[in-house]
């Protein structure tokens, strides 16, 4: 009897390390596997976003951009060229997050993941970690194209960081998100063409909402992307069409509401279970 309760009184301190263990294993490898992910399929991850960037440079950088003038005190490209990576930012950690889980759903191996003792908020945590990843990724080789084109200084390298990895984490949870309720691939792309892609457009990548009529600012400042673009572009170039601190409380409040949305879905097994 006493050996029962010596061990019963034991089993958590052995247990403590031993899940601690699991859960780090099962996180770097759900992060590992969306890293592979990227790099084996990279003529479909990183090399459009690079392509279609190069477009845009060459297009309304270099061809439209001279005849347009200065804009925010900046000639045109070098004004949209933060805009510019933090599109093909958020556009691929959404699109990242949304494909890998919903191709896990479709391929029914999701079950695997879900009987594991790894908690959901780990499980969210590693596919938003394969998000984050794909959008660097991308983001980088599009600031290595953007360069070509023009000259960046960084006014704050802190807001740089901090709001990249910000909008990356708040689109990789949307992403999650769309694909837990989405029942077919043509779901997956509704949100991202319909919503995602005029939201994108409309917030700020191309042009100050200041040119625009006081009404359109009005409506334009419920753009939550209007808001991760200029609190980026504050961050190269130190001007910005919104107040930052604003920026930054719309984008930390929005992780935190869409973190745990995303854990409450898993846990409920809304979308996974069905």
């Amino acid at each position: 009897m006493d050996k029962a309760v010596e061990s019963s009184s034991l089993s958590p301190s052995v247990k403590e390390p031993v899940l601690l263990k699991t859960n780090i294993v099962g996180f770097n490898t759900i992060v590992l596997r969306e890293f592979n992910r990227i790099i084996r399929i990279w003529g479909q991850t990183i090399v459009p976003p690079a392509i279609t960037a190069t477009l845009y440079f060459v297009i309304f950088g270099s061809l439209i951009g001279g005849r347009i003038g200065d804009m925010g005190g900046y000639s045109y490209i070098q004004y949209i060229a933060p805009g510019l990576i933090m599109m093909s930012v958020i556009t691929n950690s959404y699109g990242n997050v949304v494909s890998s889980f919903f191709g896990a759903k479709f391929g029914k191996h999701i079950e695997e993941l879900l009987v594991s003792p790894l908690p959901g908020w780990l499980i969210v945590g590693g596919y938003v970690m394969g998000g984050i990843t794909r959008g660097l990724i991308v983001g980088g080789v599009v600031t290595a194209i953007t360069l070509i084109f023009t000259h960046l200084k960084i006014y704050s390298i802190g807001v740089v960081i901090s709001a990249v990895l910000l909008s990356s984490i708040v689109f990789s949870l949307a992403g999650m998100i769309n694909a837990v309720f989405a029942k077919n691939f043509d779901q997956i792309s509704f949100i991202p063409t319909f919503v995602l892609t005029p939201l994108t457009y409309l917030g700020g990548v191309f042009y100050t909402i200041k040119l625009l009529p006081d009404w359109a600012q009005g409506i334009s400042h419920a753009n939550p992307i209007l808001y991760m673009v200029n609190a980026f572009r504050f961050g190269f170039l130190g001007v910005s069409d919104v107040n930052v601190g604003l920026a930054y409380t719309i984008m930390i409040g929005a992780a935190v509401v869409l973190y745990v949305s995303c854990v409450w879905l898993l846990h409920r097994g809304v979308g996974t279970r069905e």
